[in-house]
């Protein structure tokens, strides 16, 4: 077992991947599953980009999901979680997400609604099936927002959409204290409209639209050092109420040069929900 001084801390130089134009003009655009035949997977690219990553341990209280997009969640505010079984889909979805929400409705103010239409389990073990995104992104942008209100809230959906929806994930290690491969949010004060680029999600039954980002130094990355499997990250990936700004927030994994090669690896688990209200 680690020490806890030994856990890296405090301010951190790293690379981030950031949005790279199609080099033939087109709009950006990918492939959920395989490309159709002729087709490439992904039709821009991504460059490095070395940004000074900020840690919030220690005055999580100075960042909320409203202003920064981003909230940090300790286990003294969310309680004891049921034991789930990380391996086992049904104790997920049966355990977890009943979690999730509880703990949605204890930090949102005014909520009515949550729905929680999916999550994804992430290790950065080589061959692993999902490995962290490097890439900065947001996962959804004004247009798919209410995509995915028609999509999974579809009976509701017109009703549900005259008031305020936001699509927040809660994210979540699995094999913390995290030392290595951490996850970098931006905050949404220093985004600028114009830094996302809405990249088409081609799946193979529907469209759906991400952003990419684009390198601004203006940009401000934050992290939390040594995040433990009873702390929570909430992700704003979308917001009815944010107007012109942007209604998500950029983040993407990175690899902490302070630890060992044995450190970086990481598992962790992103429920992504629909809430509605507040």
């Amino acid at each position: 077992m680690h020490a806890i001084d030994i856990i890296p801390r405090g301010p951190v130089a790293a690379e981030l991947l950031f949005y790279q134009p199609p080099k033939d003009g087109s709009a950006p655009y990918d492939y959920v599953g395989k490309a159709p035949d002729g087709d490439v997977q992904q039709n821009f690219s991504e460059a490095p980009k070395t940004v000074e990553i900020d840690d919030i341990r220690g005055r999580e209280e100075g960042f909320n999901i409203d202003a920064d997009g981003f909230q940090a969640i300790s286990d003294d505010i969310h309680g004891d979680s049921p034991v789930v079984d990380f391996l086992d889909e049904e104790s997920i979805k049966s355990k977890y997400y009943a979690e999730v929400k509880e703990l949605i409705r204890q930090q949102i103010p005014c909520v009515t609604k949550v729905t929680i239409f999916d999550h994804t389990i992430r290790r950065s073990a080589p061959g692993a099936k999902r490995g962290p995104v490097t890439a900065v992104h947001v996962d959804q942008t004004a247009r798919s927002g209410p995509w995915r209100v028609e999509l999974h809230d579809h009976d509701d959906a017109q009703e549900l959409l005259k008031g305020r929806v936001r699509i927040i994930n809660v994210w979540r290690p699995l094999n913390g204290p995290v030392r290595g491969f951490h996850l970098a949010i931006a905050s949404r004060k220093t985004v600028a409209i114009d830094d996302l680029v809405p990249v088409e999600h081609r799946y193979p039954d529907r469209i759906g639209e991400t952003a990419a980002v684009r390198h601004n130094p203006n940009q401000q990355f934050y992290y939390w050092s040594g995040m433990a499997n009873d702390e929570r990250l909430f992700i704003k990936c979308y917001d009815s109420n944010d107007g012109e700004g942007p209604q998500g927030v950029p983040h993407a994994a990175f690899i902490d040069s302070r630890a060992t090669e044995k450190e970086r690896y990481r598992e962790s688990i992103e429920v992504r929900t629909i809430v509605y209200g507040g």
